[in-house]
């Protein structure tokens, strides 16, 4: 699959995901678009991709007028930094995100700051969000449910990745779009990395949304970091420990040099994916990863 690519979620009806390309990788970063009674897409990209959604409503009749819903599982650029412009583009829609980060997307002075300080370099790839106007937004919470014509999609809140963070479960098709509460879904390996960005990493909380997950037993995972995949509890258990793992691996080395720069190179110069995602987002993924692992051991939530 390719940048722009637009392809179907296989498990369902009338619902099709985009590949956007977050930082210039395919297979990296996925929006969802449901051809639904009342059409919505689940998260928006960085905001440099908005052509390529505008392109997929083409590819499936949609009317921009059409579009009625722009669901944020949680408001990170790279899942909500194109709200603004989509919203703009589809003038009927109402943008839907939980309580905690709608104000970050109204005014996103704060968001846009706190993810230059995270992702360093690899900022070049983010567009400055256009502002969503304040009545444009609908706040929702965990147990608020979504009407889209022909289906619902119940919000479940789930913030250890972020308190702002939900995930969206389709009652018809059992899709549960997971924004980053599973991790990071790898297609060519067929396995879920670890996604710990500062400041709001929390580890028990992040296991505790995977137990949730479980919980609800969807039939396919609509990862955000890449793409559909069957639920399978085997998958989300070795995900389980690969953040457990992953975490006492920066402790460990910590205690050991006790200088956090050096953790976070030596991590970068180990980066796994490299061969899957190129060497610099690969390294950048880990630095990212590692400084929100050491702000959680500074807090105490890891």
């Amino acid at each position: 699959m390719a940048i722009g690519d637009l392809r179907p979620v296989e498990a369902a009806e009338d619902v099709h995901y985009v590949d956007v390309g977050t930082h210039g990788v395919p297979n990296y970063g996925s929006v969802y678009l449901i051809d639904a009674d009342e059409p919505a897409f689940v998260d928006t990209g960085l905001g440099r991709n908005r052509e390529s959604l505008l392109d997929a409503l083409g590819e499936l009749g949609i009317d921009r007028a059409a579009v009625r819903h722009i669901l944020a599982t949680h408001v990170h650029l790279d899942h909500a930094g194109g709200a603004g412009d989509l919203a703009e583009a589809c003038p009927n829609a109402t943008v839907r995100t939980h309580e905690v980060g709608a104000p970050h997307l109204v005014d996103p002075e704060r968001l846009v700051a706190g993810t230059r300080e995270a992702v360093g370099e690899m900022w070049e790839y983010y567009a400055d969000p256009e502002p969503v106007p304040e009545d444009r937004i609908d706040e929702v919470a965990g147990g608020d449910e979504i009407d889209l014509g022909d289906r619902t999609l119940s919000v479940i809140h789930l913030p250890g990745h972020a308190p702002h963070q939900t995930a969206f479960l389709d009652s018809r098709d059992g899709l549960l779009f997971t924004g980053d509460a599973a991790g990071v879904y790898v297609p060519e390996r067929d396995q879920i990395k670890e996604t710990t960005p500062p400041p709001q990493f929390d580890l028990e909380g992040c296991l505790a949304d995977v137990r949730t997950i479980d919980e609800h037993e969807p039939e396919t995972l609509c990862f955000g970091h890449f793409g559909p995949r069957e639920y399978d509890p085997e998958l989300l258990s070795a995900y389980k420990r690969s953040l457990v793992e992953f975490v006492e691996a920066v402790r460990q080395r910590r205690a050991e040099c006790g200088d956090d720069d050096a953790v976070i190179e030596h991590f970068a110069d180990h980066a796994e994916m490299v061969e899957v995602w190129g060497e610099r987002k690969a390294r950048a993924e880990e630095r990212l990863n590692v400084r929100g692992v050491l702000a959680a051991l500074e807090r105490g939530n890891a």
